[in-house]
Formats: C-alpha cells, structure tokens, sequence
C-alpha cells in the first residue's frame, strides 16, 4: 500500500466509489513513450514489434517482456532479483538462473546479429542495456 492517498470507510457507497475510481482513472500515470529506443534498436509496445535498424526481430512473450523492462530503465543496472519480480512475478520459485537463459536468448537475437553488445552484464550485480545500443 506504500504511495496509497485515498481510502473509503465502512459503510461506503458504490456511487462513492465509482466516482473515486474515475477520479484516479483521469489521475492517470506518467506517459510512456510510444516506441522505446536505445541506439538503433527500437521496441514498440503497442504493436508488439522489435527491430534492430529497419530489421524486424521476432521474439518470445517473454523475451519481449524482459527487453521492455531493461529498455524503459536503459543505463540502469537491473539486478537479477528485480528482473525476477517484474518480468516473471513475487511468487516465482523456480531456479533464478533462468534470467541468464533468456539474456543469452535476447542477446542471440538483438546482438549477435548485429555485432553489437547492448545487453552488458555487470558482475556481482545485475544487467544493463546500454542507452546507445551497444
């Protein structure tokens, strides 16, 4: 509940409600960019889509999500753990090493082609996506 600044007490109405529901709606959030872009390689959201220059590349759900993620924090150091919570969730139990498996995953598909290293591991630490594109 950290960031919470509204609350109901018992009883409430459902109008009450409503209405507080369509005020946080108009409230809204930040805007994100439309296309997210590191460099020459861009990601778009809405459609889905990733390309490297005018290459399309085709990538899983789940690599999409976890390439969405490190672009919109890019230059940031993301550890394992956060990427863990945010890309698979809070109650993933499985072994941890399987964000390794898919950088390498991403990194076959967005760098190696290309010749470029945007995907940097920092040792000890996490991962960063180069705000250049590599």
């Amino acid at each position: 509940d950290t960031g919470a600044d509204d609350f109901l007490s018992k009883p409430f109405s459902y109008v009450v409600l409503v209405a507080r529901l369509r005020a946080l709606l108009r409230r809204g959030g930040p805007e994100r960019p439309a296309v997210l872009a590191a460099g020459d390689l861009q990601l778009d959201p809405a459609t889905h889509s990733v390309s490297r220059g005018a290459t399309p590349i085709a990538l899983t759900p789940r690599q999409f999500s976890l390439l969405e993620f490190l672009m919109r924090r890019a230059g940031e150091v993301i550890s394992k753990t956060e990427i863990l919570e945010h890309v698979w969730d809070f109650a993933y139990e499985g072994d941890p090493n399987i964000v390794e498996v898919y950088i390498r995953q991403l990194r076959q598909r967005v760098d190696e082609p290309f010749g470029r290293k945007s995907l940097q591991t920092v040792r000890l630490v996490g991962y960063r996506l180069a705000t250049d594109g590599g």
